[in-house]
């Protein structure tokens, strides 16, 4: 019975395995239930016994559990060096948010899981570092780190591309610090009455 078991992990892990491949490369919607089977040399009956559907699958193979570290002591000019290697390693090439990121731009699915991630796990341990407008401070450093993650790991901007982690932190560090810190830009408020004002 015990090696049935791992004989059945093995499995299940070997088309996770694919399926990231084949998410990351072609995206959700080339990707098929027989590509990945074919991939993890099993029957596409097995991956629908597995993950029940592509969608089941999809979201299996791109499930993110980020450990932020604990940031309510941290220095605002050290949150970047706290946060951005947990962000490279999911990230990169060899991470579980490349293929999510990928999706996310044409299916909704994926861009409702990325949505998903940075409500439920990204937002809240930054909220412990910000002294007001958690959400939007949240927004905006999110929106940061995957116009950098676009540029680095799927666009291949060059400079981005070849900078080393350390550099990605030192150019990143002062930009967090600002949104997470700095007083909400007086233009914020007078946005906020505008509409209301005649314009």
């Amino acid at each position: 019975m015990a090696t049935k078991l791992r004989d059945g992990e093995a499995t299940k892990a070997s088309i996770l395995n694919a399926a990231q491949a084949q998410f990351g490369e072609q995206g959700f919607e080339r990707t098929t239930i027989r590509s990945v089977a074919a991939a993890a040399a099993v029957d596409p009956a097995l991956v629908m016994h597995y993950f029940g559907s592509k969608a089941g699958l999809f979201a299996a193979a791109t499930r993110l559990d980020i450990r932020f570290p604990d940031l309510s002591g941290v220095a605002p000019a050290d949150i970047a060096a706290a946060v951005i290697p947990m962000f490279v390693e999911v990230w990169g090439p060899d991470g579980s948010f490349l293929p999510l990121l990928r999706a996310a731009a044409t299916n909704r699915v994926a861009a409702e899981a990325l949505l998903k991630v940075f409500g439920t796990q990204v937002a809240p341990a930054l909220a412990a570092v910000v002294p007001d407008r958690p959400a939007e401070r949240a927004a905006l450093v999110g929106a940061q780190l995957l116009g950098v993650a676009v540029s680095r790991y799927i666009l291949g901007t060059p400079p981005l591309a070849q900078m080393s982690d350390a550099e990605l932190i030192g150019w990143l560090s002062p930009v967090l610090a600002h949104y997470l810190t700095d007083p909400v830009p007086a233009a914020v408020g007078v946005a906020k009455v505008a509409p209301h004002g005649g314009m």
